[in-house]
């Protein structure tokens, strides 16, 4: 029996680091490096005194869920509308779907799991078209 990539990360050792959105902190959660690369898992939460940019946009990957752990965030999906997501709320984002955030509450904190661990995400110029 392996336990290669066995990984446990704990809220007392929690370290927060800007990432792909200014206004967002990201902690890794160890999953990357245990899965050599093909899942990835943080923590987000909102970046106090960052100011917010919805811009939308798609992540190019084979599977990406987001779980809502405390706060509220908003987003418009592209053939969905807006998707008002709070506490206890999952959404699974199709690959490739456009989207954008609209809105969060300041203790917004939320899990996200995607696959690939490195994927490309790309401005697009609307969310419908």
């Amino acid at each position: 029996m392996s336990t290669e990539g066995f990984v446990a990360a704990h809220a007392k050792d929690a370290h927060f680091e800007r990432g792909l959105r200014s206004f967002f902190e990201y902690r890794d959660l160890g999953i990357k490096q245990a899965t050599q690369g093909r899942v990835v898992a943080h923590v987000i939460r909102a970046a106090a005194g960052q100011e917010f940019s919805g811009q939308p946009h798609r992540h190019r990957t084979e599977f990406q869920l987001v779980y809502v752990l405390t706060g509220w965030i908003e987003f418009e999906y592209e053939g969905q509308g807006v998707v008002r997501l709070e506490a206890g709320s999952c959404v699974h984002q199709p690959p490739g779907i456009r989207h954008r955030e609209i809105g969060h509450s300041e203790d917004i904190q939320m899990l996200e799991i995607v696959l690939p661990a490195d994927f490309k995400t790309e401005e697009v110029a609307s969310v419908n078209g």
